[in-house]
């Protein structure tokens, strides 16, 4: 699966449409007040059953939660860091019995590669250097049939999870 995120580089408050016919998959919206963001929601635009647009993943940021198809889980219980100062690694797993991934940014943006297989099973693409003329590339989400089957809504709030972070770092070193 191939999606774009409508919104720029905004992965907060987008639209994710699929490339090949452009319907939009998931919308993402996030709360927020004076303080900082207090949920951002995954919603599912088409709902196996049909009806309003559905809730399907959760990122609480002042408890530091995620909530996949209403199971909710605290991030120190699902990501763990490996030994080593150097190591840049995180790894994300929602339950036994799932997949294990290995998350990392690279150059081009977020890479998710399966622990077992060594493969990589997911990538968001975010373009970091805005164009003063031209147009943006907007961030693009890239997942194998694997990551599909059960970690599709867990690896979107962990790409946007991640990426929230590294913005974070980014504007507090650069004195915002």
């Amino acid at each position: 699966m191939e999606a774009v995120f409508d919104n720029k580089a905004n992965v907060l408050n987008a639209k994710l449409h699929a490339t090949h016919d452009n319907s939009v998959i998931y919308t993402i919206s996030t709360d927020q007040t004076i303080w900082g963001r207090t949920y951002t929601y995954v919603r599912d635009a088409n709902p196996a059953l049909g009806g309003d647009p559905t809730i399907v993943g959760v990122v609480n940021w002042k408890k530091k939660t995620f909530d996949v198809q209403g199971q909710r889980k605290a991030v120190k219980d699902i990501r763990r860091k490996p030994e080593g100062f150097r190591n840049k690694s995180r790894f994300w797993k929602w339950a036994d019995g799932r997949e294990e991934y290995d998350i990392v940014h690279c150059e081009e943006g977020w890479q998710a590669t399966c622990t077992n297989t060594k493969e990589v099973e997911a990538i968001l693409t975010v373009p970091y250097r805005p164009h003063l003329f031209g147009k943006e590339k907007p961030v693009v989400l890239n997942m194998t049939r694997v990551a599909l089957l059960q970690d599709e809504v867990f690896l979107i709030l962990v790409f946007i999870y991640c990426e929230m972070k590294r913005q974070e770092k980014i504007n507090s070193a650069a004195g915002w």
